[in-house]
């Protein structure tokens, strides 16, 4: 068995992993995803025009939401005291797909990035992951009736800070605040 797993016990039964000894410390964890839509869809969101009303305030308080119910739905989560929460949704270049070809500027479509914090015995990594999931399910549920091909993903974890194993930041990402 991988010791590194460790919502796995020594059996190899997968349990919630005991926080009670760890330390509690200041912990924030940043994410992020994409939602690749339609011009004509964005052109909506743009304009405030999407049938169903205020399409970004709506993913937002969903994925606020989200974050604070992690714990009841990703089994071996713990509950935690959220500190701070932000949610971001912006027009941005989609991450490249498949073989573009050079100099072709990348399309545009939403992002979303959560940022999540707390002092707690364990991270945020879930919350902050979790808050981006479902607000892109949100966007596109809000959306679909404009443009049923729309695609999530990718969903990442940018960065995060503080617990014992330190910080971590994925390779290429900028540091930001």
């Amino acid at each position: 068995m991988d010791p590194s797993l460790s919502h796995l016990n020594a059996r190899g039964e997968v349990h919630m992993v005991d926080v009670a000894g760890k330390a509690t410390t200041a912990r924030e964890a940043v994410a992020e995803g994409y939602l690749r839509l339609a011009p004509e869809a964005l052109a909506l969101v743009r304009e405030g025009r999407a049938g169903k009303g205020d399409v970004l305030a709506v993913a937002r308080v969903a994925a606020i939401q989200a974050a604070k119910r992690t714990a009841d739905l990703i089994p071996l989560c713990h509950p935690l005291p959220l500190s701070g929460l932000e949610v971001r949704i912006s027009e941005a270049p989609l991450p490249p797909a498949g073989n573009m070809p050079p100099g072709v500027p990348a399309p545009v479509g939403l992002r979303i990035e959560a940022t999540v914090r707390t002092t707690a015995p364990t991270g945020v990594e879930m919350e902050a992951l979790t808050a981006v999931q479902v607000g892109l399910l949100t966007l596109y549920d809000m959306l679909k009736s404009a443009d049923r091909a729309m695609t999530i993903g990718p969903v990442q974890l940018l960065r995060k800070r503080g617990g014992r194993s330190g910080d971590w930041q994925r390779p290429g990402e900028e540091a930001n605040g």
